[in-house]
């Protein structure tokens, strides 16, 4: 007997159709080489109705399911990195800070304003790849000064309504170009 048939009547895993589930759900996660989704773990003599089993794919490193995003209403990248890329059904967001698309300089020396460009320029990057703030998940917030966390969130708030995305804000020792504040996010497409 094969593990997989062994695992498969030890733990109760129903059959599934493989290629309905690719057709239906092209990407989710996974970690390992087994999958126990929807698997029966005790044995049980209940006769209540077997709920139905989810799938549970693997994230692919294929190239070809990884698209650059860029738009020039947001600031090009500083180095060898794109704005955003699209994988497996997710934006990911570089960092932005608060420059001006047009000239590459900051839109001034206050955090407030800096905070204000940063979200504008995400909106954008956010839109070029199909979405929008609302899809947003989790967003990473760098400062150059943690104490700036309150002019920051009510800036941020305007932006992202309820349910807010989850998120990480740290103080850094320094930001490119001096910043006040980078911001990246991952987004839902």
């Amino acid at each position: 007997m094969t593990w997989a048939a062994a695992a498969a009547s030890r733990f109760q895993i129903p059959a599934m159709d493989v290629a309905a589930l690719r057709s239906r759900a092209p990407v989710a996660f996974g970690v390992g080489c087994v999958s126990l989704a929807g698997a029966k773990f005790c044995g049980s003599s209940s006769s209540l109705a077997r709920s139905k089993p989810f799938a549970c794919l693997s994230i692919s490193t294929d190239a070809s399911i990884k698209e650059a995003v860029h738009t020039e209403k947001a600031p090009a990248a500083l180095g060898p990195y794109s704005q955003a890329i699209k994988a497996n059904n997710f934006v990911f967001v570089s960092g932005c800070l608060g420059l001006i698309p047009e000239t590459g300089k900051f839109v001034s020396d206050s955090v407030e304003d800096q905070t204000e460009q940063v979200l504008k320029n995400m909106g954008e990057i956010l839109k070029a790849s199909g979405v929008s703030y609302y899809s947003v998940v989790k967003t990473t917030i760098l400062l150059a000064d943690l104490n700036d966390f309150k002019k920051v969130n009510e800036i941020y708030a305007k932006y992202f309504q309820a349910p807010a995305p989850a998120r990480a804000t740290y103080q850094v020792a320094a930001l490119p170009m001096n910043a006040k504040i980078e911001v990246e996010c991952i987004a839902a497409l």
